[in-house]
C-alpha cells in the first residue's frame, strides 16, 4: 500500500431541523455521505439504511487493484442500498416517497473509486487549489449546463434544493462512477449539502488548508452555521498520508446512522447531543421566531424535504414492463378479433356469385387482407332473370339474421323471379 487515510467525520443537525437526515461514515476503505429525503416519510431512515449498506465496503482491497472492478463494487453497494430502501417501503407503506442521496469514496491505498448520487458533494483539495469531484444531480445544475443561470444564481434560486436522483427502491439506480488517483498530502471532503450550500470554493479551500482534518471538519460545520444553512450538516475531511505513518483510526458513524440504535419510540424525546460526532446542541428555531435568527440566516417550511426529490416514472426492468405490455396488447387485440370471427360466423346474407343468388355466411364487409364471408349455399336463381331493383339489391347484398332468414330470402327471390319470368311470357 502507498498511502493511507487519516480522518474525521462530523454531523450536526443544524439550527432550524428537528432531526438529522444526513448520515455518515468514515474508515480505512470507505467514506461516505447520505442526506435522507422525505421529510415526514423519514428521510433519516433512508439515509441510515444506505449507510449499513455501503459500510460493508470497508475491506482491505487485498491484491485487488482493477478500478473497473473496484467501481463495480461501489455500483452493486448503491444498488443493494436502494434495494434495501424499497424492502423497508413495502414493509411499511408509510415511508413512501423516501429516499437518499449518496456519495461513495472507496480507498484502494491508491486511488478512490467513486460512485454519486443526489448533491451531496466530495472535493479534492490539491497544492491550495479546491476542486469539486461530483456533478450535481439538481435541477439548478441542469439550468446551469445549460448556460441558463450562473453557479451564484444557483445559491439563491428558488429551487436549488430540489434534486432529479436519488436512492429511493423505486427508480433503477444511475449512479455517477469514476476514479481518483491519489497524491500524498492530498485532502478529501465529503459533504452533505448543507455545507456545499453555505460555503463557496474560496471559503472551502481557506478552512481545508489548515488545521487536522478533526479541526477542518468541526471548523466547516461550524461555519455552515454561522453562514446561515438551516439544513443538516455533515462534512468528513481525510488527509492522504504515507502507509505506515501514524495511528490508524478508528470506524466513525455519525448523523442518523449513528443515532438510529438507540432513538426512543415516537412520543418520546430525541436524544440531540454531541455523542458520534453530532454535535448539533442548539434547540430547532422555528419558524415563527425567524425574526430571532442571526444575519444571513433564513426560516423554513415545516417540512421543505417531503418535496426535495422531483420523482420521475419508475424505470426498473423497463424492457418486462414493455414486453408484458405489448404482450397484454396482443392478448386484448387476439381476444376483440376471436369476439369479432365468432360473431360473423353466425351472419348471413343474400348475395351474388358467378351471376348466381348465393347464401353467405359472415358479415360483408372489406377489411384488407382479411376475408370475413364466404359462399355458404349456392342456389339455382340467376341474377340475370331477375327485375333490375332486385338483381340491384343481390348485387349489394341483402342482410339476414340468420340462416333461415336467408333462405326465406331466397324463396321470395325464387317467388319473384318465377312470376317475372311467367309475365314476360304471356
Amino acid at each position: 500500500m502507498t498511502f493511507r487515510l487519516q480522518y474525521a467525520a462530523i454531523s450536526d443537525v443544524g439550527r432550524v431541523r428537528k432531526d438529522n437526515q444526513d448520515a455518515g461514515y468514515a474508515g480505512p476503505w470507505l467514506l461516505s455521505v447520505c442526506d435522507g429525503v422525505g421529510g415526514a416519510a423519514r428521510g433519516d431512515l433512508a439515509s441510515s439504511t444506505a449507510i449499513g449498506q455501503l459500510r460493508r465496503l470497508d475491506q482491505p482491497p487485498g491484491d485487488d487493484h482493477d478500478p473497473d472492478h473496484r467501481l463495480e463494487l461501489v455500483a452493486g453497494a448503491l444498488h443493494r442500498a436502494s434495494d434495501k430502501i424499497g424492502d423497508l417501503v413495502d414493509e411499511e407503506p408509510a415511508l413512501s416517497g423516501t429516499s437518499t442521496t449518496a456519495t461513495v469514496a472507496l480507498f484502494d491505498g491508491r486511488a478512490l473509486a467513486m460512485g454519486h448520487v443526489g448533491d451531496s458533494r466530495a472535493y479534492l483539495f490539491r497544492g491550495k487549489e479546491i476542486s469539486q469531484l461530483t456533478t450535481d444531480h439538481t435541477f439548478v445544475q441542469s439550468l446551469i449546463d445549460e448556460g441558463r443561470i450562473s453557479e451564484e444564481d444557483a445559491r439563491t434560486h428558488p429551487h436549488r434544493n430540489l434534486i432529479l436522483k436519488a436512492l429511493d427502491g423505486v427508480h433503477d439506480v444511475d449512479p455517477d462512477l469514476f476514479t481518483v488517483e491519489l497524491a500524498e498530502s492530498d485532502r478529501i471532503l465529503l459533504c452533505s449539502d448543507g455545507a456545499s450550500g453555505s460555503l463557496d470554493n474560496g471559503r472551502l479551500a481557506d478552512i481545508l488548508s489548515t488545521g487536522s482534518p478533526d479541526f477542518a471538519a468541526v471548523e466547516l460545520v461550524r461555519a455552515s452555521l454561522e453562514a446561515g444553512s438551516t439544513d443538516n450538516v455533515t462534512c468528513i475531511v481525510a488527509d492522504v498520508v504515507p502507509a505506515g505513518t501514524g495511528e490508524e483510526p478508528t470506524p466513525m458513524v455519525v448523523g442518523s446512522a449513528a443515532e438510529l440504535k438507540r432513538r426512543p419510540r415516537a412520543g418520546a424525546s430525541f436524544f440531540r447531543g454531541h455523542r458520534a460526532g453530532d454535535t448539533g446542541e442548539m434547540e430547532p428555531i422555528a419558524a415563527e421566531v425567524a425574526d430571532d435568527l442571526p444575519p444571513g440566516a433564513f426560516a423554513i417550511d415545516p417540512d421543505p424535504e417531503a418535496a426535495r426529490y422531483a420523482p420521475r416514472e419508475p424505470r426498473r426492468n423497463p424492457w418486462l414492463r414493455r414486453a408484458l405490455l405489448l404482450l397484454g396488447l396482443i392478448g386484448i387485440g387476439w381476444m376483440a378479433g376471436a369476439a369479432a370471427w365468432s360473431y360473423s360466423q353466425h351472419q348471413y346474407y343474400v348475395g351474388e356469385q358467378d351471376g348466381v343468388v348465393t347464401i353467405y355466411r359472415g358479415v360483408q364487409a372489406d377489411v384488407p387482407g382479411i376475408q370475413l364471408s364466404h359462399a355458404y349455399e349456392t342456389t339455382n336463381v340467376r341474377v340475370d332473370q331477375l327485375d333490375g331493383y332486385t338483381a340491384r339489391s343481390v348485387e349489394a347484398g341483402i342482410g339476414a339474421g340468420s340462416l333461415a332468414e336467408a333462405e326465406r330470402t331466397v324463396q321470395h327471390i325464387a317467388a319473384h323471379q318465377t312470376s317475372s319470368s311467367g309475365s314476360g311470357g304471356g
